[in-house]
């Protein structure tokens, strides 16, 4: 149950997100591809200059295709994986981590998910457009972010068990706030560890670079947003439904 509305929940969201992505993220993926042509147009006419033969790599998938189809594939599996997640790690934390409302408890998970498995890791290792990074490391800068994940997650899980620790002891708040600093301290020593990869141009366009990386930020908030407040929501008035006919 808390898995098909996890996933209907996630193809809302998917949905929401696509359009954002379709109004204020496209734009700048055009921006950056056109940096890249630039680019790539200057150097094939140096290396003609110099007599030098050169190949056109063929377009695999068309751009028209990318940003719509594509785009709005990706974005729903996307987001109804993450959903079905959503649900399942609701059923799980739900009555276990305090006695929370489902609409509490619900934006609590939403909030954990955005900062622990995107907040942190794209501060270490921010999203790129498609012409920003050397294609012969992106398998690199993919583990890397990957590592950066888990090492989140592991560290969001070693703090909750500290705070449950530290509980009886030093109360509820301030236990919360030891455990955030817990965490954060983890996640700080992390990320300083990791290698940093910083691959943009010195003549790529600041302005679409930040505004690529809002329009991502803004995805992930708004597929989190929606998580948190519908499907938390949808569980209390079925619960509450539940209750009546009992």
């Amino acid at each position: 149950m808390f898995l098909v509305r996890g996933m209907l929940v996630g193809i809302l969201a998917g949905l929401l997100s696509f359009a954002f992505l379709k109004v204020y993220g496209e734009p700048q993926v055009d921006r950056a591809i056109a940096f890249e042509t630039q680019l790539d147009e200057a150097r094939a006419a140096a290396a003609r200059a110099k007599g030098e033969k050169v190949e056109e790599a063929p377009e695999l998938v068309s751009r028209r295709v990318q940003a719509g189809i594509g785009l709005f594939t990706g974005v729903l599996v996307y987001c109804t994986a993450f959903g079905g997640l959503f649900g399942l790690a609701f059923a799980f934390a739900y009555g276990r981590v305090g006695a929370l409302r489902p609409e509490s408890m619900s934006v609590l998970i939403a909030a954990t998910g955005f900062i622990g498995i995107y907040l942190i890791p794209n501060l270490k290792y921010p999203s790129n457009p498609p012409s920003v990074g050397d294609p012969e490391t992106i398998g690199l800068r993919t583990a890397l972010y990957f590592i950066m994940v888990a090492l989140s997650l592991a560290a969001m899980v070693a703090a909750i068990a500290l705070k449950h620790l530290v509980v009886p002891r030093y109360g509820e708040w301030n236990a919360t706030l030891l455990a955030a600093a817990c965490y954060l301290i983890l996640v700080a020593v992390a990320g300083f560890l990791l290698p940093t990869i910083n691959e943009v141009p010195d003549a790529f366009p600041a302005v679409v670079l930040w505004r690529f990386r809002v329009a991502s930020i803004g995805a992930q908030l708004i597929m989190w947003g929606t998580l948190g407040v519908l499907f938390g929501s949808l569980t209390a008035r079925v619960s509450s439904g539940a209750r009546l006919r009992a």
